[in-house]
């Protein structure tokens, strides 16, 4: 009877032991998703940024070629986007470092800023807003802004999905186990639901 009962908790301990792997197994194979979920977003992000900085050589050559054009601007934009390609950041793996991001961000935001401050300028020329190269690349610029935004908000989304099963139990102890780092997410400046615009209201009164 003992040698029955003996095997019986056996038999019990074997299949908790196994329901604990099986376990184990699905809750490390979710967070693996989760954090290839982040990584493949983070490669769209920067694939929308380093189309903008694609399209700023264009620009700059565009709007170099008006006379009398202000050259500080030129300088300042050319200068912010040689910055960002300095800036060396793995586009396949989201960064685990706060602070890896927010230099991405603020390197990232002086360009906005100094591509906005050209566009501004460029509303004195009304001649080089007419040619149709300007208007082509105003529209892609548009365009990539948009997707920038879309990309980012995507970006935090799947970064809170992968957070949370970080934090949730039994996955937690996997995380810990096996290094799963939360990851940060794009900080929002106040305004930043709405991308830059830049596009110019020419059928209006004073434009060209």
């Amino acid at each position: 009877m003992k040698k029955y009962f003996a095997f019986g908790c056996l038999g019990l301990l074997v299949l908790l032991a196994g329901i604990t792997c099986i376990s184990g197994c699905a809750g490390y194979n979710r967070l693996v998703n989760r954090s290839q979920e982040v990584d493949k977003q983070w490669a769209q992000v920067q694939n929308v940024y380093q189309r903008r900085a694609d399209l700023i050589p264009n620009l700059v050559a565009t709007v170099s070629g008006a006379a009398n054009f202000e050259k500080s601007t030129l300088t300042e934009i050319t200068a912010a986007r040689a910055s960002v390609g300095q800036l060396k950041i793995d586009p396949n793996s989201a960064p685990s470092d706060p602070a890896v991001l927010e230099q991405f961000q603020k390197t990232q935001g002086a360009l906005s800023s100094a591509l906005s401050r050209l566009l501004v300028v460029v509303e004195r020329y009304p001649d080089l807003k007419a040619t149709a190269n300007f208007r082509d690349l105003q529209a892609q610029l548009e365009g990539t802004e948009n997707r920038i935004t879309v990309e980012r908000q995507r970006f935090n989304e799947v970064v809170q999905s992968y957070n949370v099963a970080t934090k949730e139990f039994p996955d937690v102890l996997l995380a810990r186990m096996f290094g799963f780092q939360p990851k940060p997410y794009f900080a929002a400046k106040e305004g930043s639901e709405t991308p830059p615009k830049v596009q110019f209201d020419f059928g209006k009164p004073g434009g060209s």
